[in-house]
């Protein structure tokens, strides 16, 4: 086991695995760049380096500031969290060369399916269904219509090496398309640094489903069961929860297989995700595969009462998977909402500020995971995410219920965040029912601007 890892992240993942390694015995060192300083993964790691300014790119996502952190504090090893860094092969790379160790999968899978048309292409030899459309990236608005017609409109235009809504258009026909082909291309060149752009099918009704994995460096893969993470805005997720409500134990199992077979096609290792997208017949289809610990992981520790991190630390210093298949089991059902600071009444836009007022909530069947405090800033340099709230219940009905007391007791103020919005979710009657789609919040805000409008008139 490791004596001592660096967290090269930030906010509520940097102190989740601080966390982690207390309870393992690892001593932690936090980096941070300088608005950070008196964030809770600085206070609480056992050291911490600044290493660069308020810009991502001169700071989290510095590579040589982060590798001389870690051979100054004389680190074993190197957790990248997610985002920044966390999916980065060339980063794993560079660790592997200075014999630091990335908690994470080797590079070779990690680059091969961080490339959404490799990964298609790998899935759809193995054997497991991919979603229709372009075989390779698209070029031209001539290709695009071509193959348009052949699946059929809608179709949805997606960034090759990236993700977040980020290059992403929906088209209806072939004027539509011809138009969003050149602004996607240029969005996903501005966001990722590469252009490439490939078409698929878009189903109007699908929900996104995806399945945890766990894989150790001697070929043994296990799956922790489902998440849906159905509810999204801008194509980035806002609740999720496990266990789906659309799946029964026969489409679980399948679906869990083929997690399993996608995983072992690549000789995968450490931690990851497989998603789907599953359509109103139950059929689903192989969207991609996040190579890192999740947001929302903790939806599925509060289920199966696994420590999905502490695992990951365990695999990447060479521990065998203790675990087997049998021994997964889901109890109860838990729900998590995002709490950002994004003003929902303004196209959910990042608002950032001081909160000068701050009770987070608790009792039964409460999670939270924040680096929020009162006095904290909450900085407009890096992603809105303040806090993730969970709850745990043996019914989904008592996890909602609990969910809806502990966001009417979470005060932030004065910034905004999606806290009233994911009230509405949560008192939402198709929600209740479980019977949501990706278009789902789209659909209430449509709804609410509806409103808003006949008591003007």
């Amino acid at each position: 086991m490791f004596s001592k890892i660096l967290i090269a992240n930030r906010g509520e993942i940097a102190l989740r695995i601080i966390r982690a390694c207390k309870e393992l015995g690892i001593r932690t060192v936090a980096v941070y760049s300088e608005p950070d300083i008196r964030s809770l993964h600085v206070r609480f790691a056992d050291e911490a380096i600044c290493i660069g300014s308020a810009l991502p790119s001169q700071s989290y996502l510095s590579i040589p500031s982060i590798i001389s952190a870690a051979e100054i504090a004389d680190v074993e090893a190197i957790h990248p969290g997610y985002g920044f860094l966390a999916e980065n092969a060339h980063f794993v790379e560079i660790c592997q060369s200075c014999n630091i160790n990335f908690i994470g999968p080797n590079p070779e899978p990690m680059r091969l399916m961080g490339d959404k048309m490799r990964a298609k292409d790998t899935m759809r030899k193995t054997g497991i269904p991919v979603v229709p459309g372009s075989e390779g990236v698209i070029k031209t608005k001539e290709e695009a219509v071509k193959i348009a017609k052949k699946i059929k409109y809608p179709v949805i235009i997606k960034a090759a090496a990236g993700g977040g809504g980020k290059g992403m258009r929906i088209c209806h026909n072939d004027v539509r398309l011809a138009s969003a082909l050149y602004t996607a291309q240029a969005e996903a060149e501005a966001a990722f640094g590469n252009a490439d752009v490939y078409l698929e099918k878009y189903f109007s009704k699908p929900r996104h489903i995806e399945f945890q994995i766990m894989a150790d460096n001697y070929g043994h893969v296990i799956h922790l069961g489902e998440r849906d993470c159905t509810i999204q805005r801008r194509h980035q997720k806002l609740v999720e929860e496990a266990p789906s409500p659309a799946l029964d134990a026969k489409l679980r199992k399948r679906m869990g297989e083929a997690a399993l077979k996608a995983v072992k096609s690549v000789n995968y290792n450490n931690v990851g995700t497989i998603e789907f997208l599953l359509d109103e017949k139950n059929n689903f289809y192989f969207l991609e595969m996040n190579t890192r610990i999740q947001v929302e992981h903790g939806v599925t520790e509060m289920v199966t009462g696994i420590d999905i991190v502490k695992e990951q630390i365990k695999l990447a210093a060479g521990e065998k998977l203790q675990l087997n298949q049998d021994d997964i089991k889901m109890n109860g059902s838990a729900i998590e909402c995002r709490i950002n600071a994004e003003d929902p009444e303004n196209n959910f836009a990042p608002f950032p500020g001081k909160i000068t007022t701050y009770n987070a909530p608790g009792g039964r069947g409460v999670r939270i995971d924040s680096c929020a405090y009162q006095n904290y800033d909450v900085l407009p340099y890096y992603d809105s995410l303040i806090a993730k709230m969970i709850t745990h219940a043996k019914t989904r009905q008592e996890a909602i219920q609990i969910m809806h007391r502990a966001l009417e007791e979470y005060i932030i103020d004065p910034v905004k965040t999606t806290i009233p919005f994911c009230l509405e979710i949560m008192n939402d009657r198709r929600f209740l029912k479980g019977k949501m789609y990706t278009d789902f919040v789209e659909i209430m805000m449509s709804e609410k601007q509806k409103e808003v409008q006949k008591k003007e008139r």
